[in-house]
């Protein structure tokens, strides 16, 4: 037989998946400025090459928003731990059949290195992708309030301090563009090789290749960060205002971009980042982990720094008895009214019923009562629609009290009311109510637990006078913060969600600041971006320097 009459089947070539590489633009440094391209992109990496920066808790932050857009299974590579052939190390990566996204500051093609990498991709039959990023070329006077190409001007030159070439200054100095200068800096611990040019050589060499010392100029530092700071002057005189800043306790941080000529004169008038309403402040917000985003996410958006410490735990009761029988009594008519004073009693009761396979209806014929926006909104998330709350003005267990109808036996069928609450809740509310005639079933629905110590970085932080700011949204987060971590320092801006926080607060020790004029929350952030805006403004007024509540620190105890 012919050994070639009936074949037989080859094997399958099997050919390797692959790989994909993408130079991922971060921007000038805060995370919610990446591109949603570069997000996208993020998402479907199986290795993300860090970028080659200082390990500092800010940039760890930054680091942790960037990596939320990667899958939980990503390979994270630490840029600083691959010594100098970061390329090669890509690449590697991609040959293997993975998607590799390399960050890079700012822009991967903007005076970074990122072309090398788009040259070795292609060199190496590498499919690659660049997403571009914000530049501090453009960004960075935009965060400062520096109008490029106004009508008044054309051109703009952009200038690398450090680049291999060296800059000719007078070349620069020549003519009435508006300079972007990259690279120029104050002397730092680096070697000379890796510094720019200080801030007084660009000056002097600007000034002396025939640019008037009358020029404006500004250094923007860590622009589109809250570490951001801006000094805006003349070539003449601008080294003697960096000195004033600095001794001011505006320390400069990296890195810097000066901005020289142009409409740089009208920085002070169109400042809008650095005029943020908290901007940069550290505010400590002492609240659970489920409860403290939202409050955290309005405090961005005034500028300020958020750092959640949770200072108490929300747990079930030791014993379900009560709850299970508080839910039968609301399916079965045992009710006329159910009370909600926080979140966490709707939520506990929701659970409850929905454990039992029962929905909003089991509410049928039940009027419902609240205290506060959050507590209302938590229960027209549940589909109900609160029959009553107290005045704007009197957001509180006392003030629900005062709103309260009383019992009147010809038109309320049933007297008894359902009010489930915390453990450590005060008996304000339940004591008016049965002043008014109703009978109470005062029910545990959740429990209050301390919540462990914070790092003792943090701590310090807290005594020391670190944070400009806390937010204590309710008495328990007054004890509990004080019991695990101390007092705050006396120059805290103290801020409390209503008199019942500020009665808490002040037996502590403490000196309120601000309240909340009604119980919410995002009223409370309101509140204190409002106290961030009046102590701007008096500073202004008086001739002196805007100053955070942490750089005014003297070492004493706030004292009332």
């Amino acid at each position: 037989m012919n050994a070639n009459a009936n074949p037989q089947p080859e094997e399958p070539h099997l050919v390797a998946r692959s790989g994909h590489v993408t130079l991922v633009g971060t921007g000038p440094g805060s995370a919610d400025l990446l591109t949603l391209r570069a997000a996208e992109l993020l998402s479907q990496a199986d290795v993300v090459i860090t970028l080659r920066e200082q390990t500092s808790e800010e940039f760890a932050g930054f680091r942790s928003e960037i990596l939320k857009h990667c899958s939980e299974d990503v390979s994270v590579v630490e840029a600083e731990t691959c010594g100098d052939d970061l390329n090669g190390i890509v690449l590697s990566h991609a040959r293997e059949g993975k998607r590799v996204a390399r960050l890079y500051p700012g822009d991967p093609l903007i005076a970074c290195r990122g072309a090398e990498l788009v040259a070795a991709c292609q060199k190496a039959d590498i499919e690659v992708e660049v997403a571009p990023g914000l530049s501090s070329i453009t960004a960075g006077p935009t965060f400062a309030g520096v109008p490029l190409l106004t009508g008044d001007e054309n051109e703009i030159r952009v200038l690398n301090a450090r680049g291999e070439k060296p800059v000719d200054w007078a070349d620069a100095a020549a003519g009435d563009a508006t300079l972007v200068i990259l690279g120029a800096d104050a002397p730092t611990g680096e070697a000379p090789e890796h510094q720019g040019p200080g801030f007084d050589v660009v000056c002097k060499s600007l000034v002396a290749g025939g640019r008037p010392g009358s020029t404006p100029v500004s250094v923007v530092r860590a622009s589109g960060t809250t570490r951001q700071t801006t000094v805006t002057s003349t070539l003449s005189r601008l080294m003697t205002e960096l000195r004033q800043k600095d001794a001011k306790n505006h320390h400069l941080v990296q890195p810097a971009l000066m901005i020289v000529g142009g409409a740089t004169d009208r920085q002070k008038e169109l400042s809008w980042y650095e005029s943020m309403p908290l901007f940069g402040w550290r505010v400590l917000v002492p609240r659970t982990r489920e409860q403290a985003p939202a409050l955290s996410e309005q405090l961005r958006e005034y500028g300020a720094v958020p750092e959640e410490v949770p200072t108490i735990s929300v747990e079930p009761p030791r014993t379900p008895q009560q709850m299970e029988r508080a839910v039968r009594g609301l399916v079965t008519g045992r009710y006329q009214w159910v009370a909600f004073t926080s979140v966490n009693a709707v939520k506990a009761i929701r659970e409850r019923l929905e454990s039992y396979g029962l929905d909003a209806r089991a509410f049928a014929g039940v009027k419902v009562a609240v205290v506060g926006e959050a507590t209302g909104q938590a229960v027209r998330d549940f589909g109900i629609e609160p029959d009553l709350a107290p005045p704007e003005d009197q957001q509180s267990g006392a003030g629900l009290a005062a709103a309260w109808p009383p019992y009147d036996a010809e038109i309320d069928p049933i007297e008894r009311v359902l009010l489930p609450r915390a453990d450590i809740a005060t008996e304000v509310l339940s004591a008016g109510l049965v002043d008014k005639g109703w009978e109470v079933d005062d029910v545990t629905a959740y429990r209050t637990v301390r919540a462990s110590p914070p790092p003792q970085p943090t701590r310090e932080a807290i005594k020391g006078g670190a944070f400009d700011a806390v937010l204590f949204t309710s008495s328990s987060t007054v004890r509990n913060l004080v019991g695990i971590a101390g007092k705050p320092h006396n120059t805290t801006a103290i801020a409390v969600i209503g008199p019942e926080t500020e009665k808490t607060a002040i037996e502590f020790g403490l000196r309120v600041d601000v309240m909340a004029p009604k119980a919410s929350v995002l009223a409370l952030a309101k509140a204190l971006g409002q106290y961030g805006v009046e102590k701007r403004r008096e500073a202004i007024e008086a001739g002196k320097p805007v100053l955070k509540p942490s750089q005014k620190r003297r070492g004493r105890r706030r004292k009332l």
